[in-house]
């Protein structure tokens, strides 16, 4: 296989700006400029979708310095309608960010207009050590994972 790296994780946005703002805001993550702004025949082949027509940007994500992988925060001009996103739902369930202090964390993304999806909780799991862990979500609904490793 040839020589192969981690590039990026895509959302699609019912608003890119405001959505990238709040990851901004809560974890950090930094703009790779240029914004996108992508039409074209070429975007339509490659998506399979009429008059695709995207707008966007990357974010650096936080803790990889400006060759790291990103954060794509992509909105169609004709984007449908959004599924909740669940834990349990077969696919991409969510992007995780550790942090220092998962309350505090919590805490500022819930300021900046996410939610909680479950409870705090902090456990021990064989073979790999101590965790304290939140499910939450973006103001988009999109699922994020806050977590703090400790020692086995």
């Amino acid at each position: 296989m040839p020589n192969t790296r981690f590039a990026h994780v895509n959302l699609v946005a019912v608003n890119w700006r405001k959505l990238a703002g709040f990851y901004v805001d809560t974890f950090g993550c930094t703009v790779k400029p240029p914004e996108r702004n992508l039409t074209g025949k070429w975007l339509d082949e490659l998506t399979a979708v009429k008059n695709a027509g995207i707008r966007g940007i990357h974010l650096h994500l936080p803790g990889y310095g400006k060759t790291g992988p990103t954060l794509e925060i992509f909105q169609y001009v004709r984007g449908k309608r959004k599924n909740s996103s669940a834990v349990n739902r077969p696919g991409f369930a969510h992007i995780a960010f550790a942090v220092s202090d998962v309350r505090k964390s919590l805490m500022k993304l819930e300021r900046n207009g996410g939610s909680r999806v479950g409870r705090l909780i902090s456990t021990r799991i064989e073979g790999a050590g101590r965790i304290e862990v939140v499910y939450a979500r973006d103001p988009e609904g999109n699922i994020i994972e806050l977590q703090k490793w400790g020692s086995k």
